[in-house]
């Protein structure tokens, strides 16, 4: 919506309009000034609580006018204050309000008053700036265009109560991400901030502890400082453990809580630490129960499992603390029917955001059995779970979708559930659904799990690969998104591990040589890894080793020229020094080889390697080249031997790594029997 008045608007809207609201906008333009000061105050008496006449008065040009009017020096101080007041209350009707109220460039205007030497003014400029911010229509980056403005704000923030609480609510919702926490945190924002906790208003407290949850998030750089930081002779995680105790405010709890969270999470404080243990974890805990209201339990179910993700004493301490496992299993039965919910608003709103709980759930499941056997077997065993899980697949909500998948996924590391609960509730079948069309972030994990699904032990491998998995996975493989093609190629690893000479012939049809060799040069080394894995698992048992270099050994061979001689890692010039080992274990294939004196010599060059693994690598080749009980052993032998390979075994045989000594000399066996 535009702040001018723009045609066509319908006749009967404009008059329906001008006929309630004109009188007010045209007592801005009058030449007395007293006028137009009663004026405004009138129309901030009618525009409160009343969407409809905010409406009316932005459509009107309202905006512009009140906006001149602030910026005019020859406007009194009272005048301008109460300007800003409407402003303000404009911005507290609907997002197209505040739309229109951007579109007027009212941020420069209120950050130029915040110049003005008068407290009040600053104040109404704030408190309009701190509405305005604080909306999901209002880009963070204008507060950060002007270098001037948070190093000016800074040195409001001693000014009055009033100018804490607002400057603190207006970083903590513009602070997104690690650049706005580098701004804020160079410009003192810690030291600044810090004190506020000990104010005698509760609001600038709670405040200044949204902001330091913000700036500490995923930020080890201020998590590190917060540490050490001493408030009236006490240091900040003391505070903030002070202030979750129950005595304490829930949002106060909370946020507190999550503060401590980020600085463990950012590596400041120890995960043993008693903090963490003895008051964090158990305050996040209580959050979970079925006496909060509802964003509380969201809020502190997703807290506590981001807390305990990479931890599994954490992950064993939470699951034994106040059944927290049974408790979470209320999340997916609420609002019910027989809910104490007596106010309607609170009802109707609960309703909606009943899928929250369902996400927060899984999430806090997928984190408690990231790690622990026994925790996913009680996770498993609570009532309906694995139904939950598998509804929760086919949500309409996406975020729901995610984390059904996530908790999914981590439940699916267990080789007992593979065997047992998943196969009773056929678990691939909704997951193959979820693959066909997804966003990419659920995708990245349904995909993973697949992986786990198609472990040679999981009864799941023959179902998934006979409702059309290697085409889809083929495809994610010519993913943009590197991820995806890891995870693609990584369950093609997996179904290719003891599979049977079809599976891997349909593997290498539907993924095309030319698709093998792009992913073999593949700029993320995760894809080369498990492309080389691949490979090595289909060039696996004779019979399967000659047919396939009997029909691509020229590529695969060339393949494994490039990547010897290229600028690659230990790990991978081992893995594919270990796809020539099979390849020499061929009946016909380890022909390729012997005819082929480049690839000789780098295997003669990788036994004097420096490096263990690539010697043992390589060893492994001339083992199974030189074996005796073989048709053409001794030509090989002889042709080996005129390169140079028998002295080097002599020397290797002398090594002082066990592993490589005996294999050297078991080679030097073969040429004396």
């Amino acid at each position: 919506m535009a702040c001018l008045l723009e045609t066509p608007i319908r006749m009967s809207v404009l008059s329906e309009v001008t006929a309630s609201s004109r009188h007010y906008v045209d007592r801005l333009f009058d030449p007395d000034p007293q006028k137009v000061l009663q004026g405004v105050i009138d129309m901030k008496n009618a525009v409160i609580g009343n969407n409809k006449q905010k409406a009316n008065l932005i459509v009107l040009g309202a905006v512009p006018r009140l906006l001149y009017l602030l910026q005019q020096e020859t406007s009194s101080t009272e005048l301008k204050t109460e300007c800003a007041v409407v402003l303000g209350s404009l911005a507290m009707g609907t997002e197209n309000n505040v739309k229109s109220l951007l579109d007027c460039h009212i941020i420069p205007a209120l950050l130029q008053g915040l110049l003005s030497p008068d407290l009040k003014f600053i104040e109404a400029c704030l408190r309009c700036l701190r509405t305005i911010f604080t909306s999901p229509v209002t880009p963070e980056e204008l507060l950060y265009t002007d270098a001037t403005v948070i190093p000016h704000l800074m040195a409001l923030l001693s000014r009055s109560r009033y100018t804490q609480e607002y400057i603190c609510q207006i970083f903590s919702h513009c602070c997104k991400g690690p650049d706005h926490q580098t701004i804020l945190f160079n410009h003192g924002a810690v030291q600044n901030i810090a004190h506020l906790l000990t104010s005698v208003s509760y609001k600038v407290r709670m405040q200044a502890l949204k902001c330091f949850s913000v700036l500490a998030f995923e930020n080890p750089q201020v998590s590190m400082t917060l540490v050490n930081v001493l408030v009236d002779g006490e240091l900040l995680p003391q505070i903030f453990v002070k202030m979750l105790q129950r005595d304490k405010p829930i949002e106060m709890q909370l946020t507190s809580a999550k503060c401590l969270t980020y600085m463990c999470r950012a590596g400041a404080i120890r995960t043993d630490d008693n903090c963490i243990v003895l008051k964090t974890l158990p305050c996040l805990v209580r959050m979970c129960s079925k006496e909060r209201l509802l964003e509380e339990r969201v809020e502190g179910a997703e807290t506590l499992a981001y807390l305990i993700e990479p931890d599994v004493e954490l992950q064993r301490i939470a699951s034994i603390t106040d059944h927290l496992i049974a408790m979470l299993a209320d999340y997916f039965k609420y609002p019910s029917s027989v809910s104490a919910i007596t106010d309607i608003k609170r009802l109707d709103h609960d309703l909606k955001h009943a899928h929250e709980l369902r996400q927060a759930a899984f999430k806090l499941y997928a984190s408690l059995g990231a790690n622990d056997e026994d925790i996913r077997k009680k996770i498993i065993e609570t009532e309906n779970m694995m139904d939950r899980i598998v509804t929760g697949l086919s949500e309409s909500s996406v975020k729901v979708r995610l984390a059904a998948v996530r908790c999914l996924h981590s439940l699916s590391r267990s080789v007992q559930q593979l065997r047992t609960s998943f196969q009773d509730h056929a678990v691939w079948k909704p997951l193959m659904k979820v693959l066909q069309n997804a966003p990419d972030e659920i995708l990245v994990v349904a995909s993973s799990m697949l992986c786990n699904l198609l472990l040679e032990f999981s009864p799941s491998k023959e179902p998934i690969l006979e409702s059309g998995a290697v085409e889809l996975l083929c495809g994610l493989t010519q993913s943009e998104n590197p991820a995806l093609r890891v995870n693609g190629i990584w369950a093609l690893m997996n179904m290719a591990f003891q599979a049977e000479q079809k599976i891997k012939a349909d593997i290498l049809r539907s993924l095309s040589t030319e698709q093998l060799f792009r992913l073999l040069s593949d700029s993320d080394l995760n894809v080369l890894m498990k492309t080389l894995g691949l490979l090595r698992n289909l060039l696996s048992t004779r019979p399967h080793i000659d047919k396939i270099m009997s029909t691509h050994g020229k590529q695969i061979m060339q393949a494994v020229t490039l990547i010897l001689e290229g600028e690659h890692n230990i790990e991978v010039k081992e893995q594919t020094l270990c796809i020539l080992a099979n390849i020499a274990d061929g009946t016909t294939a380890k022909e390729l080889i012997m005819t082929n004196d480049d690839i000789l010599q780098k295997i003669k060059y990788y036994m004097g390697h420096s490096h263990v693994k690539l010697q043992l690598a390589a060893m492994f080749c001339i083992s199974n080249l030189v074996w005796n009980d073989e048709e053409g052993s001794q030509e090989r032998q002889d042709k080996l031997r005129d390169m140079g390979i028998v002295d080097i075994l002599h020397k290797l045989s002398q090594s002082p790594d066990s592993n490589l000594c005996d294999k050297a000399k078991t080679a030097l066996q073969q040429y004396l029997a």
